[in-house]
């Protein structure tokens, strides 16, 4: 099969074309035909050798997927052969085959394209679990998310207005916040020309939102926390700002705030499928009717990977950038 590695640390340019062997499904794990596959900020901290696989992943980028599934590896996958199916899997995705566990695939409705369906996975299960599991979102509640155009971001946007939730974002231009605002977000804070900390006071009378998605950590941590209301929620799922946060730990314990965060890549199989069988019974629905739909902002050949990764990087996109096989 034709694949894309990561030749050595460095640029877009580092992405090649190779060929590999086929993967042979084991107990658990179906082989997929690839229709596209999600490109991802991991994805590129991977290629600058910042992330490597867990162990026993492959070393293909690529952390979501679309196709067909061609061989099972034992019973437990058997009843998806021949199905359409989308994936989140551990590594492998930039390739014309990929393995996935059985418990991590969900059903392609006949509604949506492959293309659309490779853009689900990755941050559907990453906001989900994140905003509705670890931040314990609920009905009613004001949502701070950093980076609103990008692909968490305009999912954060779209599942919290589903599950009634205000969003408020903040991106880096006015031309970035009106799309924001278009995607669904009640609110859009030009970080560039405001301090979104004001603004979100000022959008909130004061009171502060419940809870804060982050993308940025290092020193925007001190400032989301004074976004916060009293037992505000701050949930890290990326470090794009540094590694390193110093806080006033009084303000924590004064305000009742929670500090949480996840990384979703080494999480356990079992984890994973608990988390694909909820995603399956409470928003499933709702992209099988059509009412969640990814922001698709462009979509790339396998073979134009560092392509894609340089669109990524120029933060130009809106949505969701897809490779098509």
């Amino acid at each position: 099969m034709t694949a894309i590695e990561i030749s050595a640390p460095g640029g877009p340019d580092v992405l090649k074309s190779c060929t590999r062997p086929v993967p042979k499904p084991g107990p658990g794990e179906v082989l997929i035909k690839l229709a596209a596959a999600g490109v991802n900020r991991p994805d590129i901290v991977q290629r600058l050798g910042l992330y490597p696989p867990p162990p026993g992943a492959s070393d293909i980028p690529g952390l979501e997927i679309a196709g067909t599934v061609v061989a099972a590896g034992d019973a437990s996958g058997s009843d998806l052969l021949n199905r359409s199916v989308c994936a989140l899997v551990s590594g492998g995705g930039y390739a014309e085959y990929c393995l996935a566990q059985a418990g991590h695939c969900l059903p392609v409705p006949d509604s949506l394209s492959m293309e659309e369906a490779a853009a689900l996975p990755e941050t559907l299960f990453t906001v989900w679990h994140n905003v509705f599991e670890r931040g314990y979102a609920c009905d009613g509640e004001t949502i701070l998310v950093h980076g609103g155009t990008s692909g968490i971001g305009s999912m954060a946007i779209k599942l919290g207005k589903l599950f009634d939730l205000t969003v408020i974002v903040t991106c880096r231009s006015d031309e970035k916040c009106a799309a924001a605002l278009n995607l669904g977000a009640a609110h859009a804070i030009n970080y560039k020309s405001h301090d979104f900390v004001e603004e979100v006071l000022r959008l909130t009378d004061g009171k502060g939102v419940q809870l804060v998605l982050d993308m940025v950590a290092g020193d925007y941590v001190a400032r989301n926390l004074k976004c916060l209301s009293e037992d505000g929620r701050h949930v890290t799922i990326a470090v794009q700002g540094g590694i390193r946060a110093e806080l006033n730990m009084a303000q924590v314990m004064s305000r009742r705030l929670t500090l949480t965060g996840s990384t979703l890549r080494p999480r356990s199989n079992q984890f994973k499928t608990l988390l694909a069988e909820e995603i399956g019974r409470t928003v499933w629905p709702l992209v099988e009717s059509g009412e969640l739909r990814p922001t698709m902002a462009q979509s790339f050949a396998l073979t134009d990977a560092a392509a894609a990764h340089a669109h990524m990087e120029s933060g130009d996109h809106v949505g969701k950038i897809v490779l098509t096989i």
